[in-house]
């Protein structure tokens, strides 16, 4: 039998790896739904997305760009081009499923599962209190859902009945996706939630009002950085359940608790560092449930309960931080039930009757005491502390140590003087 291959298979067949020149599928002037047009791409393609209103969920393609049309330039909540290309993803499922390598570009995301405003404003209002104890993330259908390295890029994500981006890591398999430039706010879950072992680069996102943190580490180990979250009804940045993440650069103020916050055993072990926390309802950072953080260089202004709190039988690291409040009762740093703190090189001004209050053990070494009390000690150590003082500057308190009977002391600050509690 005799075969006959034309010249322009041979062709192809000397020279297999000619690249095919990567095109752009408008819609809806070419395609008249963004499923359509992403059915119809391969690797490399850019869909591009007018200005409108879009019904049903999204399934991303492997290598594909999905983008709506227009500049960078701003808008009220974030980019004009992300505010007026709107995906209506209201049903079952989320509202889109990313893909390896995809980008999603400058879209609103709202609708995907149920958002329950009166649960949402009964939370807000007890501050979380009522909140079962449950993995960020699950169940329910978040606004985007990431599996794989991919980009997610300055889209708006908001009202949707779970989180708003929950990225999700499995064993064995590297999740490191890239979520910059992103609003999330008023979803049912976190603002942003990095599960299960992903290592996600969480970057220059606003997260406000979601049910739980505005951005949340569960078992994973993200980079989050230079992020804003505010108003959240638990904490702006929430660490759990072994999480190692590095936060740094990043502004969480008023919270409905703390700023950041921190628990559940011993392998949650992030750096938080260089973060401002201000105005928070409770803690600037909280750490509870034997959590060990690090934290340092942090500036903790103005929050209505204690800026560092320690409960819980954790273990932290406290150094260079700048903290400070105007009025109020409560201590500034709290090392509370079991738990201990290296306390060193901290400036700490203001305070209530104390500026720092110990019932577990700590060490406090080099930091600067600010005060502005006639009655007051810059530290108290309960019943049953434990803590080491040296080199301390203290100044604008009537004491530097109030000390229980039962406590156990070792002051070398110059000039010390531990005074007994009455």
């Amino acid at each position: 039998m005799t075969h006959i291959i034309s010249r322009n298979a041979l062709i192809w067949l000397a020279v297999p790896c000619i690249a095919v020149d990567a095109a752009t599928l408008r819609v809806p002037a070419q395609h008249a739904t963004i499923e359509s047009a992403i059915l119809a791409s391969v690797r490399g393609d850019t869909v591009m997305v007018a200005a409108g209103t879009y019904g049903g969920r999204l399934v991303l393609k492997p290598g594909i760009v999905v983008r709506s049309e227009g500049d960078d330039a701003k808008g009220q909540r974030g980019l004009k081009r992300a505010e007026a290309t709107i995906l209506d993803a209201s049903g079952g499922g989320p509202g889109v499923e990313m893909a390896k390598e995809a980008t999603l570009d400058g879209f609103t995301i709202t609708g995907a599962g149920n958002y329950d405003d009166t649960l949402w404003r009964h939370h807000f209002d007890t501050q979380g209190n009522e909140q079962a104890h449950e993995h960020i993330g699950q169940p329910g259908a978040p606004g985007i859902a990431v599996t794989s390295d991919c980009a997610v890029l300055h889209n708006i994500v908001h009202h949707n009945g779970s989180t708003g981006i929950a990225i999700t890591g499995a064993a064995g398999k590297n999740v490191s996706p890239r979520i910059a430039g992103n609003v999330c706010y008023r979803n049912m879950g976190g603002g942003i939630g990095s599960m299960n072992g992903s290592t996600a680069h969480i970057e220059q996102n606003t997260c406000f009002e979601n049910l739980h943190a505005g951005i949340g580490c569960d078992g994973s180990s993200p980079l989050v950085m230079n992020n804003t979250c505010h108003g959240n009804v638990r904490s702006g940045i929430g660490i759990s359940e072994g999480s190692s993440p590095k936060v740094t650069g990043n502004l969480c103020f008023r919270n409905r608790r703390a700023g950041i916050g921190i628990r559940t055993g011993n392998d949650t072990r992030p750096l938080v560092k260089g973060n401002e926390c201000r105005e928070n309802e409770m803690a600037g950072i909280g750490v509870e449930e034997g959590a060990r953080p690090d934290i340092r260089r942090n500036r903790l202004i103005g929050n209505k309960l204690v800026a560092i709190g320690i409960t819980g039988d954790s273990r932290a690291v406290i150094a260079d931080n700048d903290i400070a409040r105007e009025g109020g009762a409560p201590p500034m740093i709290a090392v509370l039930d079991k738990s201990h703190a290296l306390i060193t090189g901290n400036t700490i001004r203001g305070g209530g009757v104390t500026a720092v209050l110990i019932k577990g053990t700590a060490q406090l070494k080099d930091n600067h005491f600010i005060g502005g009390r006639e009655k007051g000690s810059a530290v108290w150590a309960q019943a049953g502390a434990e803590i080491e003082m040296s080199g301390n500057k203290i100044q604008g308190w009537a004491r530097p140590l109030l000390a229980d009977k039962s406590a156990k002391v070792i002051v070398n600050d110059k000039p010390p003087s531990a005074v007994p509690k009455p």
